[in-house]
């Protein structure tokens, strides 16, 4: 009976949402081509050659080639495996969704389990640095110090999420044969990896273009204030949030705290596209957006606290 229900609010939603596509074309077309162009000029640039190196090294068995002092604390401090370390540094650089596309390839690879994926996935959630610093700080805000604070709360709230969950994950104990490297086919892994780098961004514009629409007719069907507008923007689509956000006129402190809370939950759009790395395996969906919630509370808080002591 709810399997029925849900599938008749999908048809309704749909053809209503068929409806609001016809009447409002060319709204609908800006925001489709706005889409495209954020993603070229944007997430392209950001996320695809990290793809890309992240595949390989991965392949590559990078993991072992970390030094053993560095493994050990974050071993210590996160309770995970070895692998899982490589995670979070990869996610450092390359921020999400990257960190749910190579817990995925590590849990198709056996060499993490499926409750040190689920745990894995609540602390990596690390947004692009070079999204911070350079589309949010200087072209959104065009104050860089803003976008270092963002940055500091952003990272240090999900270091902190990884220490207080630490002791819900179950390590990760796989026996694995050690490869040599010399004997890896790398053209087979390289085309592998841009073929893989591909179909992930196809995905992520798919998202990001539906959520964008979404959000659209929403906001053309209701008639919200600005700030109202915002809010229903950054958690639909977090960058649409953010260059809204910004053109708002409240004080620094207040654009700080909301675009750090916008990255650190992810907007909705971000969600899906974590959502669909994980289809067809029992990873932990719920403990993730949980653990979002709580990201966005810390990290605002902690941005509130930075802004303070250095402005």
């Amino acid at each position: 009976m709810k399997e029925k229900i849900l599938n008749i609010a999908i048809i309704t939603l749909s053809i209503i949402s068929l409806i609001e596509l016809l009447i409002n074309k060319s709204t609908i077309f800006n925001t489709i081509s706005y889409s495209m162009n954020l993603w070229i000029s944007s997430i392209i640039p950001s996320l695809f050659p990290f793809f890309i190196i992240s595949d390989i090294l991965i392949q590559y068995n990078i993991t072992d080639y970390i030094p053993n002092p560095i493994r050990k604390i974050f071993k210590n401090l996160f309770n995970v495996s070895d692998n899982s370390v490589t995670i979070f540094f990869l996610s450092l650089l390359s921020g999400f969704p990257s960190s749910a596309r190579n817990i995925r390839v590590m849990y198709d690879m056996n060499l993490i389990n499926e409750k040190e994926a689920s745990h894995t996935l609540i602390f990596t959630h690390f947004s692009n640095p070079l999204f911070i610093l350079g589309t949010v700080s200087v072209f959104f805000f065009k104050n860089e110090t803003l976008g270092l604070i963002i940055l500091i709360a952003h990272y240090l709230s999900n270091i902190i999420l990884g220490i207080i969950t630490r002791n819900y994950n179950t390590i990760s104990i796989i026996d694995k044969k050690q490869t040599n490297v010399l004997q890896k086919n790398f053209p087979k892994i390289f085309i592998s990896a841009i073929k893989n780098a591909i179909d992930n961004l196809l995905t992520i514009l798919g998202t990001l273009t539906c959520f964008l629409i979404i959000s659209a007719m929403i906001i053309n069907t209701i008639d919200l204030s600005n700030y109202n507008s915002t809010i229903l923007k950054g958690i639909l689509e977090m960058t649409m949030g953010l260059k809204s956000l910004s053109l708002l006129n409240i004080s620094d402190i207040y654009k700080v705290i909301i675009s750090t809370m916008f990255i650190s939950f992810g907007s909705l759009s971000v969600h899906m596209q974590i959502l669909s790395f994980l289809i067809d395996t029992k990873i932990s969906y719920k403990q993730f957006f949980i653990a979002r919630i709580f990201h966005a509370l810390i990290a605002g808080f902690l941005s509130y606290i930075l802004y303070i002591i250095i402005l």
